[in-house]
């Protein structure tokens, strides 16, 4: 991990896995997508270039779940289940990270957070182009609100 790139440490929920992940634009990058699986998982992903996440511990722990073209590759801890990371079928030189495994990261760290179409895919349209499906929005409730 020698290029350029924010770098920050992270992992699963139990602590089995550890990562050093090189943002490629830092959180700026981050995103929701709508495909079958994003939508079921609801992470936030932040970009990393394929060489920019480093498994530090829990590498025998790490299992991955491919489906469709198989061209994605989910990583998540076989103790905890939780997403740490996939590496991108719209671009496979990227890693999609979840932002929530970054240490001292919530995904309701973000107001608003562009929301990709992933069912209508870009690997699936002639021109490559990029769907936005919209925004989500986090507005955080008053002190004092009743759930």
């Amino acid at each position: 991990m020698t290029a350029t790139g924010e770098i920050r440490a992270g992992g699963c929920h139990c602590g089995a896995i550890r990562l050093r992940v090189r943002l490629s634009d830092g959180l700026r990058s981050a995103r929701r997508c709508t495909c079958s699986y994003c939508r079921m998982r609801g992470a936030v992903a932040v970009s990393a270039p394929l060489d920019g996440v480093e498994v530090v511990r829990g590498a025998d722990k790490l299992a991955s779940y491919r489906f469709n073209t198989g061209v994605a590759e989910h990583f998540f801890c076989s103790v905890c289940g939780i997403h740490t990371h996939h590496r991108r079928r719209s671009n496979p030189d990227q890693h999609g990270v979840n932002a929530a495994c970054l240490d001292g990261v919530s995904p309701f760290d973000f107001a608003e957070l562009p929301v990709n179409d992933g069912e209508r895919h870009p690997s699936d349209d002639p021109a490559g182009r990029t769907r936005r499906a919209g925004t989500l929005r986090y507005v955080p409730a008053g002190p004092g609100s009743e759930p």
